[in-house]
C-alpha cells in the first residue's frame, strides 16, 4: 500500500466521544519523480496558529508571560501573533505539535481541546500535506470577561 494510501485509510481516534476524524488526503505528494516540496516550520507553525484561533473558546494562545511579551514585541512590529503558544517540529512527511491555550471561562476545556486537535490536523493536513502525527494541548489559564479590560488608575 502506498503512503497515501495508508495515510488516507487511517483515521485519528477522538478523545472525547470515541468517534473517529477523517483524514483527507487531497494534497499533491511532497516527493516526486519532478521534485521535492520541503515546508518549513514556520509556515506549519503560522497554519497551526490560526486553526487553533478559529475554535470557538479559544480566547489566546501561549502562557501569561509569553502573551505579555508577545503584545510587547508585536507593538513594535518583531512578532507574530500567529507563533505565540506554537511549537512545530517537522519531518519530511510529518509534523508534531505542541499548543498553549487560553480557554474562555464556561467552556469544556476536554471538548475544546479536542475541536482544537481535530481542526490543527484537518487544516496542517490540508494545507501542507504532512501527516500530523500527535497535538499535545497545555491549557494554562482561563479568560474571564473584563480580564483585559483597562483598570483606572488607583489614587491614594
Amino acid at each position: 500500500m502506498s503512503e497515501a494510501a495508508e495515510r488516507k485509510a487511517r483515521p485519528i481516534a477522538s478523545a472525547a466521544k470515541g468517534e473517529e476524524v477523517e483524514r483527507r488526503d487531497d494534497s499533491a505528494p511532497l516527493h516526486s519523480d519532478l521534485g521535492q516540496t520541503t515546508i518549513g516550520e514556520g509556515v506549519v507553525t503560522r497554519v497551526v496558529g490560526l486553526a487553533a484561533r478559529e475554535v470557538a473558546g479559544v480566547h489566546d494562545l501561549g502562557g501569561g508571560a509569553a502573551r505579555a511579551i508577545g503584545n510587547v514585541s508585536q507593538k513594535v512590529g518583531l512578532g507574530d501573533v500567529h507563533s505565540q503558544g506554537v511549537s512545530v517540529e517537522t519531518g519530511e512527511t510529518e509534523a508534531a505539535v505542541d499548543l498553549t491555550l487560553v480557554i474562555d471561562y464556561g467552556e469544556s476545556i476536554p471538548r475544546i481541546a479536542d475541536a482544537v486537535r481535530s481542526h490543527v490536523i484537518k487544516r496542517v493536513e490540508s494545507i501542507t500535506g504532512l501527516l500530523v502525527t500527535e497535538v499535545n494541548i497545555t491549557v494554562n489559564d482561563l479568560y474571564f470577561p473584563g480580564d483585559d479590560a483597562d483598570e483606572a488608575p488607583r489614587v491614594a
